[in-house]
């Protein structure tokens, strides 16, 4: 039985639509967005009538009916800690992403989107791999305050995807592979494979600067900031993501415009893209000795790991650890599609929120 899938995939500047039929790769279209376009808008969640609009008028352009439609499937976004795999859209998920208790992203529209074009059709929306999917070992958990655990959120879904295509490319399994993979996108996560499993990982807030996020900072001046009366939570919130990192030194979070900056000779632009991959590089060692230093290989990707600037500084600093990989961009649309393929299908069982 063929089954048409339509796979979305929000992130912090971009909305990615997919259509698949089983394996097969109808169309795929990505939507830039620019800051222009979320004028007024401070939370991410009332971007959604935006994107939705977005959506259905790709669909309007590919004469996709949605009719034709047998499940829909988002990105997973940045949950309580969840297993890896599929969930099916419920009103609890729905309820958890809208009561603006989790960490503001993007990736949080993804259920909701895929729910509000499969609901009226009555087919099931689904995510997969989501941002929080959780495999850490115990040891990884503890934290210096005891009611505090640890707990995986970085990109997952295209992290997978990257170590098995590298995997497949190298003639071997993903399963049989210690890896270190860094996802350099809008937000920035870094992720140790144990032997298929991400076993522990510096989220996108823990780690590097990204080019809208602050990273990881000192406690007690976040503390400090917290209370000093000047910023509310979500003001503090949007600036730690989305105001942060390259956008706030240099006034935008793409790095094509850093890069022209620097070839002009902006010395500015300059120290702070090297800081940038300086602290990746960090980030990449911080997690060598999870595995004892046993890694088989470094795989840079996501949308960054285009610029050969910022991957060779990278590779510079890391390649003591082990060979370095650059597949770049993301295999995420797939990802997602075949994840709700073989939950259509029966060969997986999406779990409930």
């Amino acid at each position: 039985m063929v089954f048409s899938i339509l796979a979305i995939n929000p992130g912090s500047t971009s909305t990615k639509l997919a259509l698949y039929q089983n394996e097969t790769l109808i169309f795929s279209e990505q939507a830039e967005h620019s800051d222009d376009d979320f004028t007024g808008i401070t939370d991410v969640l009332d971007q959604l009538d935006y994107r939705l609009e977005v959506i259905l008028s790709i669909l309007n352009k590919h004469q996709t009916p949605l009719g034709q439609l047998d499940a829909v499937v988002g990105r997973g976004g940045l949950l309580p800690p969840v297993k890896a795999g599929g969930y099916l859209v419920n009103e609890k998920l729905k309820e958890i992403i809208n009561s603006g208790t989790l960490s503001p992203h993007a990736s949080n529209l993804g259920a909701l989107l895929a729910d509000k074009i499969a609901a009226p059709l009555g087919i099931p929306a689904y995510i997969y791999d989501s941002v929080s999917s959780d495999e850490f070992k115990e040891i990884a958990m503890i934290t210096g305050i005891p009611e505090y655990l640890r707990h995986s959120q970085c990109h997952v879904l295209n992290s997978k995807a990257m170590g098995r295509r590298a995997a497949a490319q190298l003639g071997k399994r993903y399963e049989d592979l210690n890896l270190i993979v860094a996802h350099l996108g809008g937000g920035i996560s870094i992720g140790i494979h144990e032997k298929g499993r991400i076993v522990d990982a510096i989220g996108d807030d823990a780690g590097p600067f990204s080019p809208e996020r602050t990273g990881g900072l000192p406690l007690l001046y976040i503390v400090d900031l917290c209370y000093s009366g000047e910023y509310t939570k979500k003001e503090m919130t949007r600036k730690i993501r989305g105001l942060g990192g390259i956008k706030a030194h240099l006034g935008t979070h793409d790095c094509r415009i850093v890069e022209r900056m620097i070839s002009q000779g902006n010395e500015k632009a300059k120290l702070v893209y090297e800081a940038e991959a300086y602290q990746i590089a960090k980030g990449i060692g911080e997690l060598a000795p999870v595995l004892n230093g046993e890694i088989d290989y470094i795989l840079l990707t996501g949308g960054i790991a285009y610029s050969k600037m910022m991957t060779e500084m990278i590779r510079k600093r890391v390649e003591f650890i082990a060979p370095v990989i650059v597949i770049p961009g993301e295999m995420e649309m797939e990802a997602l599609a075949l994840g709700a393929l073989r939950m259509l299908q029966g060969e997986e069982i999406p779990s409930i929120f």
